[in-house]
């Protein structure tokens, strides 16, 4: 049943427009033009793609014994492609010189290991190889240029790769000709769809069986508070014994509040009112234009302590177990060591899931933050007054563009196949908003300084420090996260002396934080740290 709504509206009052940079009053017209190329390039800064460009060139040209390796290889992969070819000639499958990446799967059909497809493939495969040689590390080159130029040559690899073309591709191909070309008429009629979708931006009614209130987000429950930000939903025990401590679940203020309840059987809020626990969620209001002066602290102070506060009133005296996921676990632990800092005794432990303190190994969203990265971004968001959810998908679609674009695409424009729907799928289309300032300092604050282990983040004037948490910590990673790494988020066993148990769990960001209980095909390992136990 869907969640019991107040009658009034969750408004923000109005704030003021994002201030204009200090400087020239001409300085707005940069930015109007940066935010216009923005848009065009789909948040991408050129010039930064143009730096990694030039400093791999330049340090490439002076390394002629690179060079000369390089060349060597090509030869090499180009006599490998000919013998290839000599045994393709007979008719039948060849030895393969080149095997696909474990995680590309553009290549199953097994008309691929057949001559002429297997010439296409095999020679797109040998060029793959290349550039990733190519563009490994040179001596002088800046880990960050090198990382985004490996990007960017993958980038344009699977744009050109052979399985997107349909005369190319021998899958496509067999459907074509099974179904008489029903599969590219079905084909169209999907793109029509998208690129509506697209130039209206319309919201897609959610598929059946799929329904938000029905089907998804279907533990009962009722908002319990409301103020600027935030509406606090409270979920009440199914239990004849109640726990004394209740729950708090901060997710990320890019995600709607229901990822941890989304079906029946994957919800952690439906498994922890059955074991007898009060939860309570924290779902982020989406700002508008007319909030873009939020603040990061702004989430602290008026999302996570207000819902605390909220919850004291409600469950009077009692300790909060709190669980934040994603962003929601970095904004929890900066509330947790502002609390610590204040002397406010009111966690009884938090758990972080997916979510991290330090970024200097943040994983690939990396590669699209620098200094002229951020401030392409900035003056965009100055436009727009927020970072639009599609906005900042790209970025994620582009680190798993053969995946989540290319082979998309080609299942769904060319072999006229419908996406099958999920429950996770859903909810990442329920798209949110990110106000500007708040996300212009999370992104320079933390992405770029690290200020919050470095010993440099201020809250309300004052640093705080991640080592002064005494709650007990539960932190969660997963194996195949490649927005927040599990290296990364163990790192706060780095910055912490309290007792902490880590779990490492199969998985991406979301399927290995969704998994229930007893999945046949996942697994998990565990450690403790006991209080003030050496790293």
């Amino acid at each position: 049943m869907p969640v019991e709504r107040l009658p009034q509206p969750c408004g923000i009052p109005p704030a003021g427009a994002v201030p204009a940079p200090a400087g020239h009053p001409h300085g707005d017209l940069d930015r109007a033009g940066r935010a216009a190329v923005a848009r065009a390039t789909a948040g991408v800064s050129p010039q930064a793609v143009i730096d990694a460009w030039s400093d791999w060139a330049t340090h490439l040209a002076r390394s002629p014994g690179r060079q000369l390796e390089l060349a060597e290889l090509a030869q090499s992969s180009a006599l490998r492609l000919l013998g290839h070819a000599v045994g393709a000639a007979g008719g039948g499958a060849a030895p393969a010189p080149f095997e696909p990446k474990p995680y590309d799967h553009r290549f199953v059909h097994p008309a691929w290991r057949m001559p002429p497809f297997s010439l296409w493939q095999q020679g797109f495969l040998a060029v793959q190889d290349w550039w990733d040689h190519a563009t490994d590390r040179l001596r002088g080159l800046r880990t960050h240029d090198a990382d985004r130029m490996r990007f960017q040559a993958r980038q344009t690899l699977d744009l050109v790769a052979p399985s997107n073309f349909p005369w190319l591709n021998p899958e496509i191909i067999e459907a074509t000709l099974e179904s008489g070309g029903r599969n590219l008429v079905e084909g169209a009629g999907h793109f029509s769809q998208d690129l509506l979708h697209t130039l209206t931006q319309a919201r897609r009614p959610a598929p059946e069986g799929y329904r938000i209130g029905t089907d998804l987000a279907c533990t009962p429950g009722k908002v319990v508070y409301r103020n600027h930000i935030l509406e606090l939903i409270q979920y009440e025990p199914r239990t004849g014994s109640v726990h004394a401590e209740p729950v708090l679940i901060v997710p990320a203020w890019i995600m709607k509040y229901y990822i941890l309840d989304l079906s029946p059987e994957n919800s952690l809020v439906r498994y922890l009112v059955e074991q007898g626990f009060t939860v309570f969620v924290i779902s982020w209001c989406n700002p508008t234009a007319a909030q873009a002066e939020l603040s990061l602290d702004d989430y602290r102070k008026d999302g996570v302590m207000a819902a605390i506060d909220a919850i004291n009133a409600i469950v009077p005296g009692a300790r909060i177990h709190a669980n934040g996921y994603c962003l929601g676990g970095t904004i929890l632990a900066i509330a947790a060591a502002t609390m610590a800092r204040d002397g406010d005794a009111r966690l009884a432990s938090a758990t972080l899931m997916a979510a991290q303190v330090d970024f200097v190994e943040a994983g690939e969203l990396l590669l699209f933050l620098d200094e002229s990265q951020v401030a392409f971004l900035e003056d965009l968001m100055w436009a727009q007054g927020y970072l639009d959810r599609p906005q900042m998908a790209r970025a994620f679609a582009a680190i798993r563009a053969e995946d989540l674009i290319y082979s998309r695409a080609v299942q769904r424009y060319f072999l006229g196949k419908q996406d099958l729907p999920t429950d996770i799928g859903v909810w990442n289309a329920d798209t949110t908003r990110m106000p500007a300032r708040m996300h212009s300092e999370y992104l320079r604050g933390l992405f770029l300084e690290n200020r919050l282990t470095a010993g440099r983040f201020a809250v309300e004037g004052r640093v705080i420090a991640l080592k002064d948490i005494a709650v007990p910590l539960f932190v969660v990673g997963t194996e195949q996260d490649h927005i927040a790494p599990w290296r990364s988020v163990y790192k706060l066993a780095l910055f912490t002396d309290c007792d902490l148990t880590f779990v490492l769990t199969k998985g991406g960001h979301n399927g290995g934080i969704l998994s229930e209980p007893g999945h046949e095909a996942r697994h998990y390992r565990i450690g403790h740290r006991p209080k003030d136990a050496l790293y």
